[in-house]
């Protein structure tokens, strides 16, 4: 637990905390030495099948919204540090309620880090997604304005005791509401595979590498930044075929349905204007804020040669996996053993 030291003694906060995320850092958190982590969330049910799962003295929960500023006011007195994951996050239904979205992912956001700013919390870690990247839908929408929400607190001097930055990433594999337990089900159910487009391309990340992802930006970000995990890819095609050979049902048959509204060929991750900017990390890239202030002539006088000559990072530009190379990525998610293994996996997915 060497990468946790940091978090010795403090307190930290994870709005959204009953989510697939909430649960990866609680798995990973409450070995450590920190001493208490506070769960932010609506769900009364989960929040009790959490309290009853880790009957942990260092884990508190807060029932409340992110939306009620009175609630983020007192969630975050006494806290070292926040993970904000709290979010609307299925492009159906922000679509169809588009400010449902506006009110979680944008003012909840707002309300989140005034009410760190106010009781001077020292860091604060937001959450974001490759959607909010060239957006198409209300979900990557309200992300992409939950991101601008991040940068602009960093221009204010007044706001410099609590860092801020941001971590985008991709497909989480097996996280609540992705495509590999749909298509678990579907070959365990013996029903076809319903696939959009067979060359469509999604990054593929485990729930650990978005933890990872957090852990590094909290640790060597600064306030406005936006951090990104490189990761490969695998077209569709290439996943189902992956979990036939896992599954051991090579012949299972596959049902083409097109491409769904509100859905990309291929995910971005960062954009030319990011990438022409970006600092290379290694395993990260590090997007610096804005800093041109409130220079409204900077924005509308001066271009950037830069931006011209740079690409986007995308699902389609990054290393391809083959269908050997998922095998094994798929074989290190928990949920995709629990299903090998016979498993309820209802009880997988928080």
């Amino acid at each position: 637990m060497k990468d946790l030291e940091v978090f010795k003694g403090k307190s930290i906060l994870i709005t959204g905390g009953t989510g697939s995320f909430g649960n990866t850092v609680l798995s990973r958190f409450l070995g450590s030495d920190i001493e208490e982590i506070r769960v932010f969330s609506r769900d009364e049910k989960k929040q009790d099948d959490m309290r009853r799962h880790y009957q942990s003295e260092k884990l508190r929960f807060f029932l409340g919204d992110v939306r009620d500023r009175s609630a983020t006011d007192k969630v975050t007195r006494g806290i070292d540090y926040i993970f904000h994951a709290a979010a609307l996050k299925q492009v159906p239904s922000c679509d169809f309620f588009p400010i449902e979205a506006v009110k979680t992912n944008v003012l909840g956001t707002e309300n989140v880090l005034e009410s760190a700013i106010e009781n001077r919390v020292s860091r604060v870690v937001c959450l974001s997604t490759d959607k909010a990247v060239y957006p198409i839908n209300a979900m990557g929408i309200s992300k992409a304005m939950m991101e601008k929400v991040v940068v602009s607190k960093s221009r204010f001097p007044e706001n410099s005791n609590t860092v801020i930055v941001g971590t985008r990433y991709g497909n989480v594999m097996a996280s609540r509401g992705s495509v590999i337990p749909l298509f678990i089900r579907q070959i365990i159910s013996g029903s076809p595979i319903t696939i959009t487009d067979p060359l469509m391309t999604r990054f593929m990340m485990s729930l650990d590498d978005a933890v990872d992802l957090v852990v590094f930006a909290f640790k060597n970000g600064e306030c406005g930044d936006i951090f990104v995990q490189k990761a490969p890819s695998a077209t569709i095609e290439v996943l189902v075929e992956a979990l036939k050979v896992l599954f051991g049902s090579p012949n299972h048959s596959v049902e083409l349905i097109g491409t769904r509204h509100g859905e990309k060929r291929h995910e971005v991750l960062l954009s030319r204007e990011e990438m022409s900017v970006a600092e290379d990390l290694g395993e990260y890239f590090r997007v610096p804020a804005d800093d041109r202030g409130l220079n409204y002539g900077s924005y509308l006088e001066v271009g950037d040669d830069r931006i011209t000559q740079s690409l986007d990072y995308n699902s389609e530009s990054t290393k391809i996996l083959n269908v050997n190379e998922t095998i094994r990525l798929l074989e290190k998610v928990p949920y995709v053993r629990t299903a090998l293994d016979g498993r309820d996996l209802n009880l997988e997915l928080t």
